[in-house]
């Protein structure tokens, strides 16, 4: 008994009533996940393939779509083809398989004219500037070779007195379209035309100047202006100055990375700045003033009395100013970290001594713990020459 073939409109996962675009979205997916050349020497996935083709291709066609919702798949027994009964040699897979493979059956699936104007490509550069230079902004000047139109051939590739002629191959539209056989059948596909490079033009006599490149490669130097507040990796676009466009279309872009060196000082978190600052063990008791360096130079702050070490303060407004925000800044965050001293004078020790017997005796509260004998005293090892 022959297998029972699923709904068609089942196998896409979509509704009796799908629109076009729905059926190609549907199938699209599919092909994605089942198409033999992802999934190599899977029979099950080469069938299930092969089962949303077959729907799809009969689904897609408005007329097989018609004869399928009235009589089901008896409307194309008996008409030969893979999978009991169609016949795909006709039917153009081209933009499905280009949109998922890129190109791999042949140009993409691209349709209709290339050779109309066209924007031309980026160009991508990058530029390094300080910590400060990114805080404030700066304009720096870069050197690029750049490519502008052959002033002797007006761009056109050509010699002075001819012009490009059309491509025979392509009829001017700079696409050919080829079938190739595949597993399912004939597949329709598109692709740039090889003899004119997609342009849909011939240059017989070429420009002595350019070569029929219709363009030529001059250094420039252009000032860029780095606004204030950019941050490491970011990007910096320059409007028409990437390369010419084709056949009359618009210039490309400059996109310039902007790459900050790092700051011996100031740590920076998005808008915010981060920084350690040392005081001393009076102040950080008593309290007093400090000078903490910013990016704005030199400011002094009041230490509140009783501060403990790794205490953050905030300086507001102190930070990074905000890209594109007129008089938006972030903030200065502080570490105060308290600087104990490692060399003191005999005088000193003696008067850090009497302050510790009035401030709570701690140089001898160990001692009192294991007076009683209840706390075993951990002994330092003696090293071989303290024996």
């Amino acid at each position: 008994m022959a297998e029972q073939k699923r709904d068609y409109y089942e196998v896409l996962g979509v509704s009796r009533d799908a629109s076009e675009n729905d059926l190609k979205r549907a199938y699209r997916e599919l092909a994605k996940k089942y198409h033999p050349d992802m999934n190599p020497g899977d029979k099950n996935a080469e069938a299930k393939f092969k089962e949303a083709s077959e729907a799809y291709g009969v689904l897609s066609d408005p007329e097989k779509r018609r004869q399928y919702d009235q009589f089901g798949h008896a409307a194309f027994d008996g008409t030969g083809g893979f999978g009991g009964g169609m016949d795909f040699s006709s039917m153009d897979f081209s933009d499905i398989f280009g949109d998922l493979f890129g190109g791999m059956f042949g140009g993409g699936g691209r349709r209709g004219p290339s050779n109309g104007p066209a924007k031309g490509q980026n160009v991508r550069t990058s530029v390094r500037i300080t910590f400060m230079e990114a805080v404030f902004g700066v304009e720096k000047e870069i050197t690029l070779n750049f490519k502008e139109p052959c002033p002797t051939c007006s761009g056109s590739g050509a010699k002075p007195g001819t012009t490009p002629k059309m491509c025979p191959k392509c009829g001017g539209k700079g696409q050919v379209v080829f079938t190739q056989q595949s597993f399912f059948g004939q597949v329709r596909s598109v692709q740039s035309c090889p003899d004119c490079s997609g342009s849909g033009k011939i240059v017989e006599e070429k420009c002595p100047d350019c070569g029929g490149l219709g363009y030529q490669v001059n250094r420039r130097t252009i000032p860029v202006n780095i606004p204030a507040g950019i941050d490491n990796g970011r990007s910096i676009r320059i409007s028409g100055k990437g390369e010419p466009g084709v056949n009359g279309g618009p210039y490309g872009d400059l996109l310039i990375e902007v790459i900050v060196e790092d700051h011996p000082v100031f740590l920076r978190s998005d808008y915010d700045i981060y920084t350690t600052q040392k005081i001393s063990y009076a102040v950080a008791a008593l309290g007093g003033d400090v000078v903490i360096e910013t990016v704005d130079g030199k400011v002094v702050y009041n230490v509140k009395a009783g501060t403990q070490t790794n205490t953050r303060i905030r300086l507001r407004g102190k930070g990074v100013p905000v890209l594109r925000r007129e008089n938006t800044r972030g903030d200065h965050y502080v570490t105060l970290v308290v600087d104990t001293p490692t060399r003191l004078s005999r005088e000193a020790k003696d008067l850090l001594r009497q302050f510790d017997a009035l401030t709570g005796d701690s140089l001898n509260a160990a001692e009192k713990e294991t007076a009683g004998g209840d706390v075993k005293k951990e002994n330092k090892k003696k090293r071989f020459w303290e024996k």
